[in-house]
This record gives C-alpha cells, structure tokens and sequence, in this order.
C-alpha cells in the first residue's frame, strides 16, 4: 500500500483530530517515516499547521468554481444503471448517516467489488469547501464504476447539511464527531481522501485538497481501478 502518511489500522487512542474551525491545511507531497513519526506529536502539527499556511499561499493553482445543484432526480438519471451497491449510495445523496469508523467500515465491507474513494472533510473547514466541487463532479461522472462515500469530521451537522445543499454531491457521509478515522488513519489534515481497489485494500491516502479534477481521475485511476 503507498501511502502519502502511513495509516494506523486499529489504535484510536490518541485524538489528533483538529479541533472544529481549526483546519491544517496539507498539500500533496511524500514525506520520510522520520517526519511521520514526529507528526503524531503536538510540536509537529503546529508546524505542519504553519508550512501548510505557507503553501496555500504560494499554490498556482485556484479553486475550483462553486459546484453545480443536482436535483435527485437528476443524480438518479446520470447514474441510471449503476450496480446496487454503488446504486445505494446515490439514493442517500447527501445524508449524513451515524455509525462513525465502524458504519464506514460495514459500508467498505459491503462495497468489496467496487473499488471506493472516501473523503474526509468539514463544513468548517476551508480547503474542503474548496475542494468540494471536484468531488461532486467526479462523483457523478465515475459513480457508475467507483463508489464514494465521505466521512463529516468534528462537524456541527446543520452547517454540513446546509453546505450539502450549496454544492450536493451524489453519495452520503458517516458523522464522525470524536475524529475516529482521523486518528485511526493517522491523518495529520483535512481534506484527506483514501483509495480502496475493489478487493477491499487501502492502496493510497492523500492528504491535502484536489484542486484538479484531473488530478483526483488520475489518482482514481491509478489507486483505486487498477
């Protein structure tokens, strides 16, 4: 499995979670099992916290647009024909569902075929909101082949539900309002995306927000339909 900061698979006992409005901001970029290790660590946020801030400012590349509004009816009529597990998730569009790590995980297990993409993010959270646009479009466009699913971080639920209602997506998130597939995967910012092939296997996880709708087809493409 490549991954751009190891995942830890099962311990969620420290909570590295950033605190609601407080975002780090991570660009794409490997980093040694050196700098993760210290990124466990308080010290280490805070200077991931500052070199993010950093390359936001100098990052070339803009946002995206605000997405487009999808009706139900028309996520239902561009993913007509969609497997029924993949069918499923476009039918709770947009609900934020309970059940946090272990109802996204009985959704992975139930998804084993397809390969899947979750997104981690935050209505609060500024690089999400950002990259928000991309996920709707790829989403709708790959969501016959890939499943997605997002898991809503340390979020207040009328701001995630009203901000679903600005940029709708086609799948649902798990709530997850302690931070447990943030600490679990040793994340160390949000956005964060993980890569899933169909067998079930985490094949990659990226952290820092996709700007690009080619960049997160490629990545699809490398780590999740191979």
């Amino acid at each position: 499995m490549r991954t751009r900061h190891r995942p830890l698979a099962r311990s969620t006992s420290q909570n590295t979670a950033p605190a609601r409005g407080h975002t780090l901001v991570w660009h794409s970029f490997p980093v040694s099992t050196g700098k993760l290790a210290l990124g466990v660590g308080g010290i280490a946020l805070a200077v991931v916290l500052v070199l993010g801030i950093v390359q936001a400012a100098n990052h070339s590349t803009p946002p995206p647009k605000a997405g487009t509004k999808l009706s139900a009816s028309a996520i239902s009529q561009r993913l007509d024909g969609a497997p029924p597990p993949l069918a499923s998730l476009h039918r709770q569009a947009n609900q934020i569902l309970p059940g946090a790590r272990k109802g996204l995980r009985g959704r992975l297990a139930a998804l084993r075929g397809h390969p899947a993409v979750v997104n981690i993010w935050a209505a609060w959270c500024g690089p999400c909101r950002a990259e928000m646009p991309v996920m709707q479009r790829v989403s709708l466009d790959m969501g016959k082949r890939v499943a997605f699913v997002g898991v809503d971080m340390k979020d207040n639920h009328s701001a995630a539900a009203t901000f679903l209602r600005k940029i709708p997506v086609t799948y649902p998130s798990y709530d997850d309002p302690s931070g447990q597939v943030y600490n679990a995967e040793k994340l160390v910012g949000v956005p964060s995306t993980l890569f899933y092939d169909k067998r079930g296997k985490q094949t990659f996880v990226h952290q820092g927000p996709y700007f690009q709708r080619a960049d997160l087809v490629d990545d699809i493409r490398r780590y999740a339909l191979q």
